[in-house]
């Protein structure tokens, strides 16, 4: 917890870039003067965070914290954790605010030493307990809120793959499913490996169809509480995925009023 007491609250204001948010306590600098962005990424398990909140790491030039990385990194190390986060992972259980919070303040700490400033964070906070603590000892910015219709999440989870060499992420599933019911449809095409890792490919041990449908049950039963908790705070951005990449990231940029970040970015 010390790591993360030492992040200070921010004395300058920061605007929301999402299109249609509204605040007098935010100033009106442009995206690319605001490098300290401080953004909170939700989203059920599968949803894409750390995909869409990497690229926009990589455009503004800010660091990508996924708390699901730190427990895969804690996992893979055989550190004091490990044992106990398998156990809790593979049940489809979350894992517990305490174990959460030294995880995250090992890696702020280790930000702090290397004059990180501003963050993406992906998967947290997924408690009211966690969203308290973290507005103690910081101030968000913006938290978006990722949503897609369950088959789709359902089918995008059971078709991951890793590659056990390079260790790029890949997926499998080929989604095609009507609108109904006033839903819209979705359709996202596979994202393939290259030639070199297609018999490299492995499955995440927690990536079977009752460990999901947990995981989707808890996430679900947590988060409601969660995007209120920002949404009464004017902070929570809803954004519904169309579908895949192609046709979700421009849409995405639109809506945080990104889209000239993203011109300047390709024209660099």
């Amino acid at each position: 917890m010390a790591a993360i007491t030492r992040l200070v609250k921010r004395t300058t204001s920061f605007y929301p870039l999402a299109r249609g948010f509204s605040s007098s306590s935010y100033s009106h600098a442009s995206p690319r003067e605001n490098r300290n962005i401080q953004w909170v990424f939700l989203g059920c398990p599968g949803v894409g965070k750390g995909t869409y909140a990497s690229r926009l790491c990589n455009l503004l030039g800010v660091p990508h914290i996924a708390t699901g990385d730190l427990v895969r990194h804690e996992l893979s190390s055989n550190g004091p954790l490990s044992s106990q986060l398998s156990e809790i992972v593979n049940q489809g259980q979350l894992v517990s605010d305490e174990i959460i919070m030294s995880l995250l303040s090992k890696r702020l700490a280790e930000g702090q030493a290397k004059g990180e400033s501003g963050f993406i964070l992906d998967g947290f906070p997924r408690t009211i307990k966690q969203a308290e603590i973290l507005e103690g000892v910081t101030d968000i910015d913006l938290v978006v809120n990722l949503k897609i219709r369950e088959e789709a999440l359902l089918a995008k989870c059971l078709g991951r793959r890793t590659c056990s060499q390079c260790g790029g992420n890949f997926n499998v599933a080929s989604i095609n499913i009507k609108g109904e019911n006033g839903c819209p449809g979705i359709s996202m095409d596979p994202l393939l490996p290259p030639e070199h890792c297609m018999s490299k490919l492995i499955t995440r041990s927690d990536d079977t169809e009752p460990v999901v449908k947990e995981r989707l049950r808890i996430y679900n039963e947590l988060s409601q509480p969660v995007e209120g908790f920002y949404r009464s705070r004017g902070k929570l951005m809803e954004f519904e995925l169309p579908g895949g990449i192609p046709e979700s990231w421009p849409k995405l940029l639109h809506a945080l009023n990104l889209d000239d970040e993203e011109k300047q970015s390709a024209a660099a």
